[in-house]
């Protein structure tokens, strides 16, 4: 099941982009992003809500949170630039240029939680850095 919505998430990720460029056109990139903000949050909440999960926020260990906000940081951190970006760069070499988070994430991934390291994912990590070398020069 984490395959459909990984794709779901990639074909989101890729009209979020679409979407953002025409948008941005002749808009703050960071007031775009604030915009864009607003809506993600209302959307999330909506279905907290609509899902009736409301009360298990008082279930979040401290650690939890601590991490949870370290990630929306993040998150605000990494949109921002990529606004910025999308704005006076071509939304084609932006986009994967972006995706370049997922050979760090995995670098991450490794270091950070561990996780096994196996020859298809170094071999992916290689082959998606140099796609996105490709695309930069």
């Amino acid at each position: 099941m984490w395959i459909l919505y990984a794709l779901l998430s990639a074909f989101f990720a890729a009209l979020t982009s679409i979407f953002a460029k025409i948008g941005i056109a002749n808009v703050n990139s960071n007031l775009a992003t604030a915009i864009r903000t607003i809506v993600v949050l209302i959307l999330s909440w909506s279905i907290v809500f609509i899902t009736g999960k409301q009360n298990d926020i008082a279930n979040i260990g401290h650690r939890n949170l601590l991490f949870l906000i370290l990630s929306g940081i993040a998150t605000g951190l990494s949109w921002l630039c990529y606004y910025k970006a999308l704005q006076i760069g071509d939304a084609s070499k932006v986009m994967p240029v972006d995706k370049f988070s997922l050979v760090i994430g995995m670098a991450l991934a490794f270091i950070i939680l561990k996780e096994s390291v196996s020859l298809k994912t170094i071999l992916g990590g290689i082959f998606i850095t140099l796609g996105t070398f490709i695309l930069i020069f």
